[in-house]
């Protein structure tokens, strides 16, 4: 009964709980961070993870004052570019006979050409004074604006508030984490403890490992198709090897993702450029599949391909986005709970059989 209990509050408030997880996630990463200067510095926790902090955010600051403006003119043009070319695919499909009704992408560009056309052909035809709307009218016209006003606010504020829940949790969590650890331990029975002490040990040295593995790969993955797409001429291609090396934490997904985002930024180009983007990718992706994952994360996961897409795919279609970007470390601890039981148990059982 306390495992179905626990089985639907988790269905039930599997966004909050990734949400937690996500700032647990962030700990873990600061505490390594601080983990290591602190084996070339000896100074206090404290004082190590301030030190951090205020790097990354001098970094962050950083990269915002040095290319804000170039960041946003290329998300612009790369946001207009890439509606121009869904709608040019969406075409292509249908003047070769394939129905595209079931596409979502490419209803508002046809939406808005229509009404700018018929607008452009009703304007010259409606020289007459058009009729004053009524009160009625007026009054539903600004309450559907007010409407949308806090629709977008309360979105924004969700957000916004989401980002500083997960900074808020992953600061407290890296600041003491012993507390949180004996906290855990607290809640096991007591002649568990030392088996649970265990377990959490080497989930938090798997997912630490795993953090800083994924990391190197998100920067390589980022700086080789931003100078790749430069070489080639591709417009956008700074803003592209950012959404690359981000989209590199999903594996397999984010770079399909991630190929098919560049591609379309490239097919405005000409056929040329895109398809030497498209052989950029596929250069880029054996470079992460083959070569930085296996030496980067050789001694931190070992996941059959097959089973992490497997679980990407069903925790994706279950929890949406967050089960896709978390799926890897959720299947990782998993992993190591299964590991650890058939290390310890099975030796237990064979000697009571």
């Amino acid at each position: 009964m306390l495992f179905t209990a626990l089985l639907a509050f988790s269905w039930y408030f599997a966004a909050t709980l990734l949400l937690i997880f996500t700032g647990m996630l962030l700990g873990l990463g600061l505490n390594a961070l601080v983990n290591a200067l602190g084996r070339r510095v000896r100074l206090p926790h404290t004082v190590r993870l301030a030190i951090v902090c205020v790097a990354l955010a001098l970094v962050l600051a950083g990269i915002a004052y040095l290319g804000g403006a170039t960041i946003a003119e290329q998300a612009s043009l790369l946001s207009k570019t890439i509606k121009s070319q869904i709608a040019n695919v969406r075409s292509f499909l249908e003047t070769h006979g394939i129905d595209t009704s079931f596409f979502d992408f490419g209803n508002a560009t046809s939406d808005a050409s229509a009404t700018t056309s018929s607008e452009a052909t009703a304007a010259p035809a409606a020289p007459s004074r058009a009729p004053l709307p009524s009160a009625g009218a007026l009054a539903s016209g600004g309450g559907a604006i007010v409407s949308q006003t806090f629709k977008l606010l309360l979105g924004t504020i969700h957000g916004v508030g989401n980002v500083f829940i997960v900074l808020f949790l992953g600061l407290a969590f890296a600041a003491q984490p012993r507390v949180y650890h004996d906290g855990l331990l607290f809640l096991a029975p007591a002649r568990h403890r030392t088996r649970v002490a265990l377990v959490i040990d080497r989930i938090a040295e798997t997912l630490e490992r795993w953090l800083t593995a994924q990391f190197i790969v998100m920067i390589a993955v980022g700086v080789v198709t931003w100078i790749g797409l430069a070489i080639i001429g591709i417009p956008g291609a700074f803003i592209l090897g950012i959404q690359a090396g981000l989209l590199a934490f999903i594996p397999t997904v984010g770079a399909i993702i991630a190929g098919v985002i560049v591609v379309l930024a490239s097919l405005a180009s000409g056929w040329i450029p895109a398809l030497s983007a498209f052989l950029l990718f596929m250069g880029v992706h054996a470079m992460e599949s083959y070569l930085l994952t296996p030496i980067m994360q050789r001694q931190a996961l070992d996941i059959p391909p097959a089973t992490l897409f497997a679980f990407q795919i069903l925790l994706g279609v279950v929890f949406g986005i967050w089960g896709l970007a978390l799926a890897l470390p959720l299947v990782a601890i998993a992993k190591v709970i299964i590991d650890h039981f058939k290390t310890y148990e099975a030796p237990a059982l064979a000697e009571v059989a």
